[in-house]
């Protein structure tokens, strides 16, 4: 856990939310709105911020992939990222913390997710951005089909590996 730097004010009640949509979303946009207090003006208190945005890529486990599909729980899913952020604001000392996912069929260069975090330093927001991905992969309700070359739908299995990274923050 991260403290605050002696003789600095520790950070402002950390904002969070969740967005699950069908829709495209502009980045730029929620990055912008990090920099913001509660009341939408700019905030001085942050002095970094941070983020992740995740693509679909056109191949998987060595197979093309032509789209994408994700499902997800409604209610459960924000419920479950919404914790994810709550921890990701018990480790950092953060002004906010955001995460966009798409959901419905998507296809290769589409954005599928957007982490974003803000804090007084830049640590903080970095780190805050790792940790959260490395648990909406492993912890957030989402099933995943591609579409292959072949023209049928395969479940996405999970991955040894995104296990591996989450598992770095349990110490």
């Amino acid at each position: 856990m991260s403290t605050v730097p002696s003789g600095e004010r520790p950070a402002p009640v950390c904002r969070s939310s969740v967005c699950i949509q069908a829709e495209p979303f502009d980045p730029a946009l929620a990055l912008n709105a990090l920099r913001c207090n509660e009341r939408g003006e700019l905030d001085p208190s942050v002095g970094a911020v941070a983020s992740f945005i995740g693509l679909v890529r056109e191949f998987n486990e060595g197979d093309d992939v032509q789209a994408l599909e994700l499902e997800h729980y409604p209610g459960m899913t924000e419920k479950t990222i919404q914790d994810i952020l709550d921890q990701a604001a018990n480790r950092w000392p953060l002004n906010a913390i955001h995460v966009t996912h798409r959901v419905g069929p998507l296809v290769p260069t589409d954005l599928i997710v957007w982490v974003g975090a803000a804090s007084a330093h830049r640590e903080a927001a970095l780190q805050a951005c790792a940790f959260v991905m490395d648990f909406l992969k492993t912890n957030a309700p989402f099933w995943k089909k591609e579409r292959k070359t072949d023209g049928q739908l395969h479940w996405v299995s999970d991955r040894a590996s995104d296990y591996l990274a989450a598992d770095r923050w349990k110490t």
